[in-house]
């Protein structure tokens, strides 16, 4: 099972790509409630060297609402990952969350029509970038 789709942007950095990737994430109705900060983790708690590696928490009030409502514990899937992960060849990954993927596996069909509509809004962020 595909859980996810990225894409590869060559001659950049975390840095430089993150404004674009949030302003895409806007423009389709989404804000970042976390992001976690996996290189400075990973130094902190393991001493161990990581690339930079951000980890966005991605959230669409509207669409949080509609499945929440469908599916009240559908919360511990929430928000939406979106990824930015600098690769050994100076370009980076933007990877994001398949929510019809990870919404399978409630098993609930009233949720497949909000999942898909997320999977549509964040696949334009991907490929507006």
């Amino acid at each position: 099972m595909k859980y996810y789709n990225s894409r590869t942007i060559s001659s950049t950095t975390v840095a430089a790509i993150r404004p674009k990737v949030e302003a895409a994430l806007k423009k389709e109705g989404f804000g970042v409630l976390t992001e976690i900060d996996l290189q400075a983790t990973m130094k902190k708690k393991l001493n161990k060297d990581y690339l930079p590696h951000l980890i966005l928490g991605a959230c669409s009030p509207v669409y949080a609402d509609k499945v929440i409502s469908i599916e009240p514990t559908i919360s511990t899937m929430l928000p939406c990952n979106v990824t930015l992960r600098e690769l050994e060849n100076g370009a980076v990954e933007i990877a994001i969350i398949d929510p019809s993927a990870a919404m399978g596996a409630v098993e609930n069909p009233d949720l497949e029509a909000p999942a898909a509509e997320v999977q549509e809004k964040l696949m334009r962020v991907l490929n507006s970038i």
